[in-house]
């Protein structure tokens, strides 16, 4: 695998290296210094793309945050604004624009740069602030899929799942077919889509007719993709609503990753001086960058947390014995040796204490009464027990006034795991929660009915257990050190939709034809014609690839699972994986949450 995750890290060079591009056109086109403003939620995104060196080759001078007001002083030719197509946007920059001094010579050039696309709204908007004329560049920048990993594509666009099915808004989903085409124009045809799902089939076909109308964009390269596979969040709801127990899923619901940072809580991360005792604690938060460019992370990321501790024992003591080398280095040769290999281990050292320290602080949380009470809850429903009526520990924990987040993902969890709850039992819930958190709650309530993970059990039958036993989704003898099988990611449950790509891979969709007529949406194959003389020829014991899209988000623990499968001996299929969002239960339960304000009178 280590093979193909090298050259799959190659391929999507290609990709950020286009992005770099795009981006070095448009700053050469401001002639002169240059002062960037940001839209704050895209500096993370622009960070995996380019990096401060290359803005500074192009003459940024300075960088600024976007907030009302006047811009800060700097003394550049140019300022250019990089922001998402939004009007509350708009509005910072028009009170931004009228507040420069005119009278100041030399005067500033203004520019703005819209990511991912030019919006006719937000031109028309500042054209009636009266400040549209005042932009001498006003272009686009499709910043559609952002190489997050060797293997991972965002689209980081976090309210693609409110979008798509709660406002029935496909625009992400036009951004995901036009980050389609860019890929196949990187990296050739792909020849088999498949997919599941309402969105799947608008993203195929968008696909389609963009081909049709673009016939130029047919490129001689040979394929590197064998299939895509697009599925839809609302085909599997299950899965982001379970708790992730690999750790790298246990730190992004812990914690919370951003664009590859996480921050910690910094006590932990302290150097430990002799005889001062900890008075001098430091309160910035540790931040810190996971990616598989890190030896040890990319070794343990994936796998679950129950085997992670046995992993650092043993790279701890490697590491201590390679330091002991230096006691036998005799000969000047040796001696040189051990020097030029010191930089290694020295990173090696500290990456380790790093995760050390992760992993005592995660340790902290799974040990606790509450996280293992949740977790069973969770188990329970995900393997079919007391699914329909009310559940002691969330009535429980509404009384104590849990936070509301983790009551929303248990009562959902529960939904979803009976394919909806009796009338009676979802009233009984929906109204606990209004009296004890506020009846401010019932749009988000309304919320989570309408993307379906609230419902009541309409047709009278739960076809969830049907689902669960045709495609082995808990499994009750789990090897969590040595897993044989994908439910090691949820400490027995496999996830449903990388359980889809795996069973597309072998033996096809066509032995679970019954199930998928349970899951929501249509589910379609698509072929596309690729160039004659560009059809690949398999070599013997070459694995195909496949990429998976999944739109409305992923999680870390279906990302871990896909790697599983990539890893496996006898596999046969590597996955790249694209995603409109990285998400969790957490993040993404608030993305549907709303909140009625009280009237202002």
């Amino acid at each position: 695998m280590a093979a193909h995750l090298s050259s799959g890290r190659v391929n999507l060079t290609a990709l950020r290296e286009a992005g770099r591009r795009e981006l070095r056109e448009f700053l050469d086109k401001c002639a002169g210094s240059k002062a960037i403003v940001w839209d704050e939620y895209l500096t993370g995104p622009f960070g995996l793309i380019a990096q401060y060196s290359l803005l500074k080759e192009h003459e940024v001078e300075k960088m600024f945050t976007l907030k009302p007001g006047r811009l800060p002083q700097a003394d550049v030719k140019n300022v250019i604004f990089f922001v998402r197509p939004r009007l509350e946007l708009m509005d910072i920059i028009a009170d931004n624009v009228l507040r420069e001094d005119r009278g100041r010579s030399p005067q500033r050039d203004f520019h703005i740069l819209f990511v991912p696309r030019r919006s006719l709204l937000c031109e028309q908007w500042l054209k009636e602030q009266g400040v549209l004329g005042s932009f001498i560049h006003r272009e686009q920048y499709s910043l559609d899929l952002i190489p997050f990993d060797g293997d991972l594509l965002s689209m980081e666009a976090e309210s693609a799942f409110k979008e798509c099915y709660l406002e029935s808004d496909q625009t992400s989903l036009y951004h995901a077919a036009k980050g389609l085409m860019t890929l196949q124009a990187l990296y050739g045809t792909i020849p088999q889509i498949f997919g599941k799902g309402e969105c799947a089939r608008h993203v195929a076909n968008m696909m389609i007719r963009m081909k049709r109308e673009f016939p130029g964009s047919q490129n001689s390269i040979f394929p590197v993709f064998d299939t895509l596979l697009l599925l839809d969040r609302n085909v599997d709801l299950l899965t982001p609503l379970a708790t992730q127990l690999t750790y790298e899923g246990l730190i992004d619901e812990i914690y919370g990753i951003q664009n590859t940072y996480v921050k910690l809580p910094p006590e932990k991360f302290a150097p430990k001086k002799q005889g001062e005792g900890g008075k001098d604690l430091p309160t910035e938060p540790k931040k810190l960058q996971l990616n598989s460019a890190e030896e040890l992370y990319a070794e343990i990321r994936d796998k679950n947390f129950n085997a992670v501790g046995s992993v650092l024992s043993k790279k701890a003591k490697i590491i201590s014995a390679a330091f002991e080398e230096r006691h036998h280095a005799k000969t000047v040769g040796e001696i040189k040796q051990f020097v030029s290999q010191l930089p290694h281990m020295q990173a090696a050292r500290s990456s380790l204490a790093n995760h050390t320290s992760i992993a005592e602080l995660i340790k902290d949380i799974t040990t606790s009464e509450d996280f293992f009470d949740n977790l069973t809850v969770e188990q329970e429903f995900m393997s079919g027990i007391d699914t329909d009526k009310v559940n002691n520990y969330i009535e429980d924990c509404i009384a104590q006034k849990h936070p509301l987040i983790k009551i929303l993902r248990l009562v959902c969890l529960q939904s979803v795991c009976n394919s909806g709850l009796k009338q009676k039992v979802l009233d009984y819930y929906k109204r606990e929660i209004l009296q004890t958190y506020g009846y401010e709650h019932l749009l988000t309530l309304n919320n989570l009915e309408k993307a379906g993970l609230l419902k009541s059990q309409t047709s009278g039958r739960n076809n969830y257990p049907t689902i669960r036993k045709t495609l082995r989704l808990w499994m009750d003898d789990v090897n969590e050190q040595n897993p044989n099988d994908i439910s090691y990611v949820y400490s027995g449950y496999a996830p449903l939709s990388v359980r889809l790509a795996q069973l597309l891979a072998r033996p096809g969709w066509r032995s679970i034809e019954e199930v998928l007529k349970m899951l929501p949406g249509p589910h379609f194959e698509e072929r596309q014609q690729v160039p004659t003389g560009l059809q690949k020829k398999r070599q013997h014991g070459e694995n195909r690839v496949t990429l998976v899209f999944f739109l409305g988000g992923v999680t870390y623990a279906e990302i871990a699972a896909l790697r599983f499968l990539s890893q496996m001996e006898d596999g046969g299929t590597e996955y790249v994986i694209a995603t409109t969002k990285l998400i969790n239960g957490t993040s993404w339960i608030k993305s549907l949450m709303e909140k009625l304000e009280p009237a202002p009178f």
